[in-house]
């Protein structure tokens, strides 16, 4: 079961730490499961899973494909928010000049409204991005 959890790291490009650090899961407890010592908890697994985006069925058995790309892992989910804070950021110091809707500047509202516009965006980039750039989707299963 280890090694399907290092297939993991490695398609997204993340450490064992890494994950036990964004978790919360102790390192001692990946070390036991590496070493064959012990099998995480349910909760301990269900939180590697998540982090993931896969079910605790493959993250067990690899026999259970990826959660639909569609379902959006942690890194997933920091990148849309960076973006989308980036992008507010930019909106709200008016770098490139205020912005106005039907000759009228923005108010409160309407800013939280376009933020969830453009967070709907970013996420639907996400996904379809997952699918066109899957490392995995021209491999066939042995």
């Amino acid at each position: 079961m280890y090694d399907i959890f290092e297939k993991l790291c490695e398609q997204n490009k993340v450490t064992p730490y890494r994950v036990c650090k964004e978790t919360g899961i102790t390192t001692a407890t990946i070390s036991n499961w590496k070493a064959g010592r012990y099998v995480p908890k349910q909760d301990k697994m269900k939180k590697i899973a998540d982090y993931f985006g896969v079910t605790v069925d493959y993250l067990m058995t690899g026999k259970e494909g990826l959660a639909e790309s569609e379902k959006f892992n942690a890194r997933d989910r920091r990148d849309i928010t960076k973006d989308l804070d980036r992008i507010m950021g930019e909106i709200r110091n008016e770098e490139d000049g205020p912005l106005f809707y039907n000759g009228q500047p923005l108010d409160p509202e309407d800013m939280i409204f376009l933020s969830k516009a453009i967070e709907a965006a970013l996420m639907d980039a996400k996904k379809k991005n997952k699918v066109t750039y899957n490392p995995n989707k021209n491999k066939t299963k042995k």
